[in-house]
């Protein structure tokens, strides 16, 4: 009869070791209600797939982040520009390959966050003269992110740019504006279809 006892009481204490290693388990879905995702919809599918949930767990925690550096922004822009985000992941449900559409935005979302709030190691600012006129100034400060970021900066105006992958050297795209580095040498495009402008650091 003891030894009844002692083996159930040794089944029940295994047993409530397993549930405390599930409780204690990370999250696996979304930082957002999977309950309240529509059937067919894009958040249908995050929440069906690991990876994109978990992309979207750290865009929560990167999106917070900049929530606090944000809190005294003039005109306070974060949010409204992530409900604008929201709406541009949801519209992949157009894209050809939906998958590869919502990964893309997390990652590009995520870097673009971490670059304009300071959240992530960053070197710089360097000082670029374009045309041999010093005053023709470029400032770019380049930021740790994946994909790797930086910002250039050209009078009051100011660019976000992602890493692309080329044969030579180092190219940043953004929206309109590119910089394109070789040799100590940098190609900046300012704007649309503007001319290229060559630019080496300033001394």
């Amino acid at each position: 009869m003891k030894r009844a006892i002692v083996i159930a009481l040794a089944v029940l204490s295994a047993g409530a070791g397993s549930l405390h290693a599930a409780a204690a388990e990370p999250a696996k879905g979304p930082a957002f209600d999977c309950r309240k995702a529509k059937g067919g919809s894009i958040e249908e599918m995050i929440c069906k797939d690991a990876e994109l949930a978990a992309l979207d767990r750290k865009l929560d925690g990167v999106y917070k982040a900049a929530l606090k550096k944000a809190a005294n922004e003039k005109p306070p822009i974060l949010k409204a520009t992530q409900r604008g985000w929201v709406k541009g992941r949801n519209d992949c449900w157009k894209d050809a390959d939906k998958r590869a559409c919502v990964k893309n935005e997390y990652v590009r979302r995520t870097a673009e966050l971490q670059a304009k709030y300071r959240l992530v190691e960053f070197t710089g600012p360097f000082r670029l003269a374009c045309n041999g006129n010093p005053a023709d100034e470029v400032v770019v400060t380049y930021f740790k992110t994946e994909p790797a970021t930086l910002i250039a900066e050209r009078g009051d105006q100011s660019s976000l740019m992602f890493q692309q992958a080329v044969a030579s050297g180092t190219n940043y795209v953004g929206q309109n504006e590119s910089i394109r580095e070789h040799q100590g040498k940098s190609t900046v495009v300012w704007g649309y279809q503007a001319p290229e402008m060559t630019c080496l650091p300033s001394r």
